[in-house]
């Protein structure tokens, strides 16, 4: 406060003049770097090593070279679940150690609320990292990966395919397959409504699309009906709605491409129709279902081996009173059958409770049917006591 204005107003003279100097210093600096291409560089390259020196820590990832790429599976943990589909057509999984062992003769746990009429059609295990393959009548081939199937408690009734899948508008999925790899030690062996059968390279399959792929050539008018795995040297028999069945080697039936329609496999009679195919795996029993409610069962060993795209021999005797037949499949004493009705109503018997017979019969009534109904289709189903149970059903994921 005693120092004097005269001496306040020389130091803020000073501290201007200082400043100036040393803007003059700056623009004539900056000058020369903007004139000089090597202070530009030497400019650069001291930043740069300030940097170094400031932040120069070890590098905390790695670079490794050649490097595989990876995909969103490498980074889920491969794990056994139950995959169950429903009739109606719903999928779901849950983990293997959600089924604790149980002994014999025991009630068993709930695998699936009821959706209506709906139950459980397939149920089996298969990895986190499998593949799951659906083909539908127009004859294409979808995708989808186990861990990609909703994960639900063994009572939810989980999603519909048709949901997960980008099928056209009137495809139906009419069978799937799960596959562990793929491999060329392996087939999909097809069969359509016109008696056509095809045989492809499960490789063939090996590359997935979203929207599909086509698996077989059609005619106008016809449809598959059916796709199974195989590894090349089982038997197929194909039966019709008319009553008829043809059993023949599947060595066969060439190798084709997937844009093929397939071999003959049976030569239909007139208005006949293919409504089956069985890979034979079991040598169990053939059983045959009409639209009527009448069924039996034969030894699959009644029907010789002959070659394919013949008119094949006598399964059933179809006629007024048992309708034209609806279903076909290999069975065994302890499976277990839903019958369905274009009604809507739904019959469980089991398997042991059908008389095995004669192919030339017409067999016994194994439905009693309301003044109009018809059985529109049969499933094997399964029983969900244990995880035993579950591994022993469907090793290929197939009806």
């Amino acid at each position: 406060l005693d120092m004097r204005l005269q001496r306040l107003t020389g130091l803020e003279r000073q501290k201007i003049e200082d400043e100036y100097r040393e803007l003059i210093q700056l623009i004539s600096r900056l000058k020369a770097i903007l004139e000089s291409r090597s202070l530009q560089m030497q400019l650069i390259k001291d930043e740069l090593v300030e940097v170094r020196d400031r932040y120069g820590d070890k590098r905390r990832t790695e670079i490794i070279a050649n490097y595989e790429e990876f995909s969103i599976e490498d980074m889920i943990a491969e794990e056994d679940m139950v995959i169950t589909i429903t009739r109606d057509g719903y999928i779901k999984r849950f983990p293997v150690s959600g089924y604790r062992r149980q002994n014999r003769n025991t009630r068993g746990s709930t695998g699936a609320i009821s959706k209506g009429e709906d139950f459980i059609e397939h149920l089996f295990i298969a990895s986190t990292h499998n593949y799951m393959l659906f083909f539908t009548d127009q004859g294409k081939c979808y995708w989808l990966r186990v861990h990609e199937i909703p994960q639900v408690g063994k009572a939810g009734k989980g999603r519909a395919i048709v949901n997960m899948l980008q099928v056209e508008k009137g495809e139906n999925v009419k069978a799937f397959i799960k596959v562990m790899e793929f491999n060329d030690s392996q087939f999909i062996v097809m069969a359509t409504r016109q008696g056509l059968v095809k045989k492809t390279n499960l490789m063939a399959f090996s590359k997935p699309r979203r929207d599909g792929i086509y698996a077989i050539k059609l005619n106008d008018g016809d449809d598959l009906i059916e796709a199974r795995l195989s590894d090349g040297a089982n038997d197929i028999i194909l039966g019709t709605q008319m009553g008829m069945a043809i059993r023949f080697q599947e060595t066969e039936v060439r190798e084709m491409g997937r844009n093929t329609m397939g071999v003959r496999g049976i030569n239909l009679g007139k208005d006949d129709a293919v409504i089956g195919m069985v890979v034979v795996k079991r040598e169990g029993t053939l059983l045959a279902v009409s639209e009527l409610g009448f069924g039996k069962r034969t030894d699959i060993r009644e029907y010789r081996v002959s070659h394919r795209s013949g008119k094949g021999i006598k399964t059933f005797k179809v006629s007024d009173k048992t309708g034209a037949l609806v279903s076909i499949m290999e069975v065994v004493d302890d499976d277990d059958l839903m019958l369905i009705t274009d009604k809507g109503v739904v019959l469980r018997i089991h398997v042991g409770n059908i008389k095995s017979i004669g192919r030339n019969t017409m067999g016994v009534r194994v439905m009693r049917l309301d003044s109009g109904a018809k059985v529109s289709d049969v499933a094997r189903i399964v029983k969900t006591d244990d995880e035993d149970e579950a591994g022993e059903d469907e090793d290929s994921g197939e009806e």
